[in-house]
């Protein structure tokens, strides 16, 4: 370790595969403090680039490097020497070594570090508005599919309606402080989960919304018995949908976010043009995230590998949750859901969120295009092939001719500007028939429409 000339407090040597071969207090000592060993890869991140460059420049370079051994900052001259090419590596010089003690963290800092671990180990996000009221949510957690697609099927509603707070019998939503941290329940999992709630906007805490997660207090075990292997799918130009979705669901729910906060002029006074801007901007917002949640739904159904988790459910209370789910927005054109009565049980074999998907689908087309003060409701039936779930409004109908072509990928019948996609009633018939089963329609014009989801029967 004598290649450098000069008056070193401490010298080391490296090979040409960058391990510390030889190292003098202290330098050996922050080495092992670092995670390394001697003879061992160099593990001090700022050294390990500087003799990186010496390799491959061969020339001699100098400069001040930073690391932290665990309980102090350590700053420290270093000066690296190549060796001769036949032994290969550098010669290192320590020159100057201070130690600072490394600084209490700031209440902000930890509080942003916490905000950055509980959004990585979170199964749920979801963003929320100023009254907690869902945005977007995304999930890739299997005991959370029925939550996630209940959901996204209720934007506008709070959060708090879709967990249960044992213990906790006060109106939700509380105040977002008293609910950060809270212990809940989630049906369908059975385990614990913790929420946390993100503030967003300034000066008041909040008023931009909020990121909402959920943190599991275990793994997920997957205890499925002979559950086949996952084959990797290859990768194509349909995984638009899968690729894009959640890249684009954040900055657009942050959208939605922003305008509702200008619309409801909590960030101040503003006029109602305005006002009637940014409700335009959160109702364009609402459609785009609808539209990419199809195309993610389209790329799924589509998918050669697309299969269902068949499991016995009742109909029936597939039924009364749907109408509990889009309660409000039917309220919101005083049309009256009519589900099947608690005592009224449709056994079927069927996956349960997937008959759900459709089952919104279908009653929450019926809201939007039926007129205001009409009926929507869901009824049951058994038939010689399965059970039999019927959503029956009073819209205008649809002629035959529609009715050939309603089922049909991006077929909107014409109309423009009513927020759908085109894709919802592709994509249900898709599942139901992947499921066994079938959606068909029956109607005519000015006598509103029946539409007809069949599944299997109960396994006996």
């Amino acid at each position: 370790m004598n290649a450098l000339s000069g008056s070193f407090i401490a010298r080391g040597r490296t090979d040409g595969a960058n391990e510390l071969l030889e190292a003098q207090e202290p330098l050996a000592s922050l080495q092992q403090q670092c995670g390394g060993s001697i003879p061992g890869v160099l593990a001090i991140p700022e050294l390990r680039e500087l003799t990186t460059k010496v390799m491959e420049s061969q020339l001699k370079l100098a400069q001040t490097i930073t690391a932290f051994d665990g309980e102090n900052i350590v700053a420290a001259w270093v000066e690296v020497s190549p060796a001769k090419r036949a032994e290969g590596g550098c010669y290192i010089g320590i020159a100057n070594w201070q130690t600072t003690p490394l600084p209490p963290e700031s209440e902000s800092a930890a509080a942003a570090r916490k905000a950055e671990i509980d959004s990585a180990v979170s199964e749920l996000n979801a963003r929320l508005d100023s009254k907690q009221n869902i945005l977007s949510v995304e999930s890739d957690s299997r005991d959370l599919a029925d939550l996630t697609a209940r959901m996204r099927h209720a934007r506008g509603t709070p959060w708090t309606d879709f967990v249960t707070f044992p213990g906790n019998a006060h109106e939700q939503p509380l105040h977002w402080r008293l609910l950060d941290g809270a212990d809940c329940t989630v049906e369908g999992s059975d385990r614990r989960w913790k929420a946390r709630l993100m503030p967003l906007g300034q000066p008041e805490p909040g008023s931009a919304g909020f990121d909402l997660f959920l943190i599991a207090d275990r793994p997920l075990i997957d205890r499925r018995k002979n559950a086949a292997p996952v084959e990797p799918q290859p990768e194509t130009m349909h995984s638009i949908g899968r690729d894009l979705s959640p890249v684009l669901r954040q900055p657009i729910a942050r959208i939605i976010a922003n305008a509702e906060t200008i619309r409801a002029k909590m960030a101040g006074p503003l006029s109602e043009e305005y006002s009637g801007y940014a409700a335009d901007i959160a109702s364009a917002g609402q459609h785009l995230m609808g539209l990419i949640e199809d195309l993610a739904d389209l790329e799924v159904v589509e998918s050669d590998h697309f299969t269902t988790a068949p499991d016995q459910i009742d109909l029936g209370d597939v039924a009364r949750r749907t109408t509990g789910i889009l309660g409000v927005r039917a309220a919101e054109k005083s049309i009256e859901l009519v589900a099947p009565p608690e005592s009224e049980v449709a056994n079927a074999t069927a996956e349960f969120r997937r008959v759900l998907q459709i089952l919104l689908n279908l009653v929450g087309n019926a809201i939007r295009y039926s007129p205001e003060g009409s009926k929507v409701t869901i009824s049951l039936a058994e038939t010689a092939s399965g059970a039999r779930a019927i959503v029956s409004d009073q819209g205008p109908g649809l002629s035959a001719e529609q009715q050939e072509v309603i089922f049909k990928k991006f077929e909107r019948l014409g109309r423009s500007g009513d927020g759908g996609s085109g894709l919802g009633l592709y994509i249900s018939r898709r599942i139901a028939r992947a499921m066994g089963g079938d959606l068909t329609v029956e109607s005519a014009p000015g006598k509103g429409a029946r539409f007809i989801l069949d599944v299997p029967p109960a396994k006996s």
